[in-house]
Formats: structure tokens, C-alpha cells, sequence
């Protein structure tokens, strides 16, 4: 790790430390995210309470969120929202749907997400089957690949207003080369080019360093 890396670090737990405070349910969902076949890759703190205010900006009831994990974002959004709220969370991965359901019980939330597990977009085809109720707020941080798939899914499922957040859209910067034989950095590279031309939305992506390292995400409104 660089300075310039360890600067951006301590920036990020300088920001969390002061505006961001964890419980003991919060702290521990991050810390079981250990217990998943991808450790570590949920969403930071800051992060984490940026979108718990786009939850309560925005007045979403009902949130969708492709990629669970050990449901430490799920808390973060759950807890934002009135007991009448509720947050449908899509992972593949059973043994992680388990240490989340876990979680949310610990966070008091559990009454408030349901999580789906099977690869996510079957179960958002499903949802859409059952021709479930919009959604106000859509937060994508699944496998990078099938971005543009899981936003043809959001829009089917959202309303005039939704919001649709979609996370690690920078890469390192990876994004930028359109040469890359990586199946994530096409994903993005195709999302991107989707969303240009896309009339039915409204959307704007920036780029963000610190305990990530350099990434980025993008915020669309579905018109």
C-alpha cells in the first residue's frame, strides 16, 4: 500500500470515526462477513450510512438489493426506513443468506428483509412473475458481469422516481479501457453505454478513494 493509499485510509476512518458511529450488531455483521465465500466486500461505514440517507431522502418503503452478503448494507437501509418498510435482498449463496439472516435478527431488522437466494437474476425474474410492487430504491452490488441485465431487471420493477444505486463502477480506473478482456470491467463498460441512451433515466457516476482503495458508483433516477 502506497501513501497516497494510506492517506486515503485514514481519511475514511478519520470521516467514520466522526460521523459515523457503529453498534455492536453493525460491527459484528462486517466482521462475519468472514464467514462467506467473499470476505470483505461489503460496503464500508460511510458508504453504508450514504445509502441509509438516500433510503430516508428519497421516502423509499421498499428497497431491492441484488448482492447480500453478510447484510450489512440490508441493516444500514432497513434501519432507515418506518417499521412498515422493507428491503428484498437477492445472493446466491446460501451460507451467506444464512450468517445475514443472522445478522438481522441481531440488528433488529429481521422482520424487514427478506432475502431470496438463487442466482440473483432468476430471482428477479421471479419477482417480476409475481408482478411484485416497484420498488423506490434499487442498490446493485452483485457480480459486475451481469450489471446491465440486473438494471433491465431494476427498471421492469421500479416506478417514475426510483432510485437506482449501482456500486464499484471505477474499478481502479479499469473502467476506462476498452480493451480489457475482464468480464466485469465489459460489464461496466456496457452498463455505461446502456445508461447513455437510455431515455427512461437520469444518472451521473463519481469516483471515490479510502478504505476501497479507488472505485466509484453511480446514481441514476428512473424517469
Amino acid at each position: 500500500m502506497g501513501e497516497m493509499d494510506n492517506a486515503w485510509t485514514a481519511v475514511d476512518d478519520y470521516l467514520i470515526e466522526r460521523l459515523v458511529p457503529e453498534d455492536e450488531a453493525l460491527a459484528e455483521t462486517r466482521r462475519s462477513s468472514a464467514e462467506t465465500v467473499t470476505p470483505g466486500i461489503d460496503v464500508t461505514a460511510n458508504m453504508g450510512a450514504f445509502l441509509a440517507l438516500l433510503v430516508q431522502i428519497s421516502g423509499a418503503k421498499r428497497v431491492l438489493e441484488f448482492g447480500t452478503l453478510a447484510g450489512y448494507s440490508s441493516i444500514w437501509m432497513a434501519r432507515a426506513m418506518d417499521d412498515d418498510g422493507a428491503v428484498v435482498t437477492l445472493d446466491i449463496d446460501p451460507a451467506a443468506a444464512q450468517v445475514a439472516r443472522r445478522n438481522f435478527t441481531a440488528a433488529g431488522v429481521a422482520e424487514r428483509v427478506h432475502v431470496r437466494v438463487g442466482p440473483a437474476l432468476e430471482s428477479a425474474q421471479m419477482l417480476i412473475e409475481e408482478q411484485e410492487e416497484p420498488f423506490d430504491l434499487v442498490f446493485i452490488d452483485a457480480d459486475k458481469a451481469n450489471n446491465p441485465h440486473y438494471l433491465e431487471a431494476s427498471l421492469t420493477l421500479s416506478h417514475p422516481g426510483t432510485v437506482i444505486v449501482i456500486d464499484n463502477v471505477v474499478r481502479g480506473g479499469a473502467v476506462v479501457d476498452e480493451d480489457s478482456t475482464d468480464p466485469d470491467i465489459q460489464g461496466i463498460r456496457t452498463l455505461m453505454d446502456r445508461i447513455e441512451t437510455d431515455e427512461r433515466l437520469t444518472a451521473t457516476a463519481l469516483q471515490t478513494v479510502g478504505l476501497k482503495g479507488w472505485d466509484g458508483f453511480l446514481l441514476a433516477r428512473v424517469n
